[in-house]
C-alpha cells in the first residue's frame, strides 16, 4: 500500500502535500511523517486498503517499516509464537509492554497497536485504564486493542475520555476460546450475526478509534463496515475491510498450520532448518571462514613472554 500521510505545513502555515517519493515511504527517513490514526482515516476515505502485521521485536519491525507496512500489532499471539503456549491466555502484561516498546523503537514511523492481554482489563475498569496507560507511556503504543462485546462500552468510553485510543476487537475473540472449546468463527447464525453488529454499534458509540473484526462471515463484516465511520481492520473477516491483519509467522511458513486467509508467502521454516543443518556441517568440518582477530607480532611476543612459553 502507498501510505497515507498527513500534509505537513509550510513556513506560512499552509498545508503542503508530501512528495510522491515521501508517500512511497522507502525506509526510516526522518523527513517522512509517521503513520497516525488520521493517516488511516484518510486512507479509509480514499478507499485505499492498508496492511497490518503482527510484530514482536525491533529487528523485524525495522524491516517491516522499510517495506512500508503502516500498522504493526504487538499481539497476545506472542504467547503462542514466542513463549510456546497453546493459546493467547498466557501473555504477561509486563512482557507485552516490553515488546511493544521494542517494536516502536524498531519502527518509529509505523502505527503500533498494543494488544491488552487476558485479565489486564476485564476485572476492574480503573486497573484497565492504568494498564492501558502503561502501554501508551512505557510501551510507546499509538493505540491499544481490547477484545470486547457491547458490555465493555462503559470501559471503552472511559478510556476514550482519558485520551486512550481504543481498537475494539469484536467477532471471534481468542481470549474467550475456552468458553467454546477452542478457536472458532463467529456470527455464523443470524442471531449471533446481529449481536456482533450490535457490538460494533456499541463500540462506535463509546468512541472506539478503530474496529478489528475477526473470523466473521462476509455479510456480517459488510454491515459493520457500512455503519462504521472509523477504519475497520479484518482478520479473516473478508476483503471489504479497510485494513487486513494476520499473524506474521503464518505468512513466513513458521507455524505448522495456517488459516486459509494467511497462507505462507515464504517457507522460512524449511529455510531455517536447512540453515541449521548447514551450520552443523560447518562446525563438524571446521569450515568457519577466516578468523578476523589476531595479535600483532609485538603483542604476540609479549603475550608469549607473559605466559612463560618458550
Amino acid at each position: 500500500m502507498q501510505q497515507s500521510r498527513p500534509a505537513s505545513s509550510s513556513a506560512e502555515g499552509k498545508p503542503v502535500e508530501a512528495s510522491a517519493e515521501a508517500r512511497a515511504w522507502p525506509g526510516p527517513d526522518p523527513t517522512v511523517a509517521p503513520v497516525t490514526v488520521r493517516s488511516l482515516q484518510r486512507a479509509m476515505r480514499e478507499r485505499r486498503n492498508f496492511a497490518a502485521l503482527t510484530c514482536y521485536d525491533a529487528t523485524t519491525a525495522r524491516w517491516f517499516e522499510r517495506a512500508g507496512v503502516p500498522v504493526l500489532l504487538v499481539g497476545d499471539t506472542a504467547a503462542e509464537v514466542i513463549l510456546g503456549h497453546p493459546n493467547t491466555l498466557h501473555a504477561p502484561l509486563d512482557f507485552l509492554v516490553t515488546l511493544t516498546a521494542a517494536v516502536k523503537r524498531g519502527a518509529p514511523r509505523c502505527l503500533v497497536m498494543a494488544d491488552m492481554p487476558f485479565m489486564s482489563y476485564q476485572a476492574c475498569e480503573n486497573e484497565a485504564i492504568r494498564n492501558a496507560g502503561r502501554f501508551m507511556t512505557e510501551g510507546h503504543a499509538d493505540v491499544v486493542k481490547l477484545e470486547v462485546d457491547a458490555s465493555f462500552a462503559p470501559l471503552v468510553a472511559r478510556m476514550t475520555r482519558a485520551g486512550i485510543p481504543v481498537v475494539a476487537h469484536i467477532g471471534s475473540r481468542p481470549q474467550h476460546a475456552k468458553q467454546v472449546g477452542g478457536y472458532a468463527a463467529a456470527g455464523k447464525t443470524a442471531e449471533e450475526a446481529v449481536r456482533i453488529v450490535a457490538d460494533a454499534d456499541a463500540m462506535l458509540a463509546a468512541g472506539a478509534t478503530m474496529l478489528l473484526v475477526e473470523a466473521t462471515p462476509v455479510e456480517v463484516t459488510e454491515e459493520i463496515v457500512r455503519r462504521s465511520k472509523v477504519p475497520v481492520i479484518g482478520c479473516g473477516a473478508g476483503p471489504v475491510c479497510h485494513g487486513q491483519v494476520v499473524v506474521t509467522h503464518d505468512l513466513l511458513g513458521l507455524t505448522d498450520r495456517q488459516p486459509p486467509f494467511a497462507l505462507p508467502i515464504v517457507t522460512l521454516g524449511k529455510a531455517l532448518a536447512e540453515m541449521a543443518d548447514t551450520w552443523k556441517d560447518r562446525v563438524r568440518t571446521g569450515s568457519l571462514g577466516e578468523h578476523p582477530y589476531a595479535l600483532s607480532d609485538e603483542q604476540r611476543a609479549e603475550f608469549i613472554r607473559r605466559i612463560g612459553r618458550a
